[in-house]
């Protein structure tokens, strides 16, 4: 496991490796510096390379990697924004060995354009890293659009100029990269959109700092490699039988959205639970049971709508008894006596629980009633969903994933923030999701994810490890089925399919 970090977080662990470790700063900056030189000869052996240097320490790791490449007899092009002359520290130290050594370099005096980059094969972008902070200015923000406009393969050092290292906002003109060499840890920014898209392939580079450093971070989100995921995986015993794999009852569906009810238990069932039985109302039992031959469909009573009336929460209490997990809300509907049996199966339900969707938008007004809750609870909501609850806008939730999906975790209670880059937050703990596709962005796949977990709470995951694996598990799902049927054509019936094609590339790799 290793954590992404804040701009802030990951200057403390550089200092606390000088203090403890004994390393010099220099040395960090020479090994970053290599770092990025290496992975330029990686992608394109031969060609020009210019090098795009700022004032601060991100411009010295670009010096070194101008330096090494012109050792190595690549054509190489230093441009700066400052005059390495009137650098200080072991910037001033990295951009004078490279101009002994013959660099070529200027100071543009006009705003940069794509012909100043003409001819370039590489673009080594050491501009600012992870010191941005707000909108570039001028002259930055032309270099941007110079550099995007050049098209060569770019490679960012740290972190593409122009996004937020700390969040993933992007409030201007950035520059696209193709490849970020990172150093020592993921920075958060790099993982969360829309930087992300910015940052390109993330290359998380050892410059020899101690890895406890970044493991002991307090707070800091993590990052979980595959294998982590594997260790989770619920695998059956040689004697089990199926009520010993986990039980799973979805209440979910109405007349007007009966598949986000079908979908969710396709993925409960595909998670590895043992037995799952969904409840509907009752006028859509037929529906239900057309599209499942393995789960017993039980009806509910509903009102005029074919949605649950209040009458629902007893009946759904009563059979939830025998079950290990619950999976709440797919395709409800906001319908009275729908939003009632939400209310109430969440105030009364003594078993491990997923809330996900209408059931989510029933509590906007009474999110008490999860902080209130004695058992285990994942919350699964979009930025939309998230925002109702917490009271403001998804834009603000979007600007700050991280501290979104944190808002409403808790003691027992995990958010599970979808989306791109999907959060999940609780027990003090935050992993940030690194799998997923744009094929996921279709109507359904959320109803997919919930049923996912809450099979994976029922065979007795923690709440906190069955919401993260299955965020990965669905993530790589969505990335299979888009693989086989392109982005444009998977739709959410396919998702649960995928599964199998996720949970075998783990125990591969376990």
């Amino acid at each position: 496991m290793i954590r992404a970090l804040t701009a802030e977080q990951a200057r403390a662990v550089e200092a606390r490796a000088v203090a403890e470790q004994g390393v010099e700063l220099a040395t960090l900056m020479r090994a970053a510096g290599a770092a990025v030189a290496a992975e330029v000869v990686a992608r394109d052996e031969h060609g020009a390379v210019f090098v795009l240097t700022g004032p601060g320490n991100n411009g010295g790791d670009g010096w070194i990697a101008a330096h090494d490449l012109h050792a190595q007899g690549r054509p190489v092009r230093v441009l700066t924004t400052s005059n390495p002359r009137d650098l200080k520290g072991i910037a001033a130290e990295a951009a004078k060995g490279a101009m002994v050594a013959g660099v070529h370099w200027r100071v543009p005096t006009a705003p940069l354009t794509a012909e100043d980059l003409h001819g370039g094969d590489v673009i080594v972008d050491a501009l600012l890293g992870i010191g941005a902070s707000g909108a570039l200015r001028e002259p930055l923000d032309s270099w941007a659009r110079a550099v995007n406009d050049s098209g060569a393969y770019v490679v960012a050092v740290d972190a593409p100029t122009g996004i937020d290292a700390d969040r993933g906002a992007v409030l201007g003109d950035a520059i696209r990269a193709d490849c970020t060499v990172t150093f020592t840890a993921p920075k958060c920014g790099l993982l969360l959109f829309p930087a992300a898209a910015y940052a390109g392939e993330v290359v998380v580079a050892d410059i020899g700092i101690e890895p406890r450093f970044v493991v002991e971070v307090a707070k800091a989100p993590e990052v979980w490699a595959s294998e982590e995921y594997a260790a989770l995986l619920p695998l059956p015993a040689a004697d089990t039988y199926k009520n010993a794999r986990g039980r799973v009852l979805v209440i979910a569906g109405s007349g007007q959205f009966p598949g986000a009810a079908v979908l969710a238990t396709r993925g409960a069932m595909r998670s590895g639970a043992g037995y799952v039985t969904l409840a509907v109302p009752e006028g859509i039992v037929g529906v239900a049971q057309a599209h499942l031959l393995a789960a017993p469909v039980v009806g509910l009573p509903q009102g005029r709508t074919h949605a649950f009336s209040s009458a629902a929460a007893d009946k759904a209490i009563a059979l939830a008894r025998d079950f290990d997990a619950v999976v709440l809300g797919p395709g409800l509907t906001m319908a009275d006596g729908a939003a009632a049996t939400s209310r109430e199966l969440v105030a009364r339900l003594d078993r491990p629980l997923v809330i996900d969707a209408d059931a989510l938008n029933a509590l906007v007004d009474a999110h008490e009633l999860v902080e209130r809750r004695k058992h285990p609870t994942i919350i699964t909501p979009h930025p939309g969903e998230l925002a109702r609850l917490l009271g403001t806008t998804a834009a603000k939730v979007q600007a700050d994933r991280v501290s979104s999906s944190a808002k409403l975790a808790g003691p027992g209670r995990v958010v599970v923030l979808k989306g791109a880059g999907t959060v999940t937050s609780g027990d003090g703990r935050q992993v940030i999701n690194t799998s997923g596709s744009p094929a996921l962005a279709t109507a359904g796949t959320g109803d997919v994810l919930a049923g996912v977990i809450g099979g994976l709470l029922a065979q007795g995951l923690s709440a906190f490890d069955a919401a993260a694996l299955g965020a990965y598990l669905h993530g790589r799902a969505g990335e299979a089925a888009a693989a086989d049927l392109t982005p444009l054509c998977v739709t959410s019936e396919d998702v649960p399919e995928y599964l199998s094609v996720a949970a075998a590339e783990l125990l591969g790799s376990w």
